[in-house]
């Protein structure tokens, strides 16, 4: 876990970052004495994480758009670079769970829809980042994907391959952009986040929710840790990969999902 002021001097971007898991990373990175640029769709959602990253004592800046325009994203880099004079961190956590349906259903522009929020964008972002001094001195990248991805989630298959698509992207920007460039990534379980509300409300299943139907609490019933996850659990765990304590890690997915791997044993 980074301590305080450890990322005193750093700047971070945080996509997706009004609300959510997006917006606790941004808290953490601020809190752990990053400058942050915020970004997501809904400017009002980016002015209030800006006012309370500000209200907290962090330097922050926010840029409003979609990740689906590469314009938006280059504004994003050189806006940041702009306010703070370089970029360190990038978070790609923005992301999309539409469509929905069986992949058999789907319309083929919706598809690549995803993809190109789930999967160009982030790798859009980095060769912004890249450029715009990273390849110098260097940087951490983290990607927020699913613990889904490496199984079938019933209606989510544009969201779950799109995601395992990020996964192996992790891997091959880690494998391309070392030794300067630590790139990782995160792959939450079933969190408490308004994406996930129909899952953990009792909706039918859900990226991260490793099964279908229930409440969350039921659904957490089976976890050894006993809970569903919030978003200051992920955020915790990015903190730590662009840390110093992660300096010899990349290429890596850390999965935050409260044992959903492994569920809790029966005892009779």
């Amino acid at each position: 876990m980074a301590v305080q002021g450890e990322l005193a001097g750093r700047v971070a971007l945080v996509t997706g970052a009004s609300r959510g898991i997006g917006l606790a990373v941004a808290e953490a990175l601020g809190g752990a004495g990053a400058a942050v640029c915020v970004t997501a769709r809904d400017p009002e959602g980016v002015d209030r994480a800006v006012a309370g990253l500000r209200d907290g004592g962090v330097r922050a800046i926010g840029v409003a758009g979609s990740v689906a325009d590469p314009a938006h994203l280059r504004e994003c880099v050189a806006g940041t670079v702009r306010a703070f004079g370089r970029l360190d961190v990038l978070v790609n956590n923005a992301a999309t769970n539409e469509p929905r349906g069986p992949l058999m259903d789907i319309d083929p522009e919706r598809w690549r829809a995803a993809f190109a929020v789930n999967v160009e964008a982030p790798l859009r972002l980095v060769r912004e980042a890249w450029r715009a001094g990273m390849r110098e001195h260097g940087g951490c990248v983290v990607n927020v994907c699913t613990e889904a991805a490496t199984h079938v989630a019933p209606h989510l298959g544009a969201y779950t391959t799109s995601k395992a698509a990020l996964l192996h992207l992790t891997r091959q920007l880690a494998g391309e952009l070392g030794p300067l460039v630590r790139v990782n990534a995160v792959s939450p379980g079933l969190v408490r986040t308004e994406m996930a509300r129909f899952a953990w409300s009792g909706g039918s299943g859900e990226a991260g929710s490793g099964d279908a139907g229930g409440s969350g609490e039921e659904r957490a019933a089976g976890l050894p840790l006993g809970r569903i996850g919030e978003p200051a659990d992920v955020a915790r765990a990015v903190l730590w990969l662009v840390s110093d304590a992660a300096q010899w890690v990349t290429g890596t997915d850390l999965v935050v999902d409260g044992g959903t791997g492994v569920r809790r044993a029966q005892v009779p």
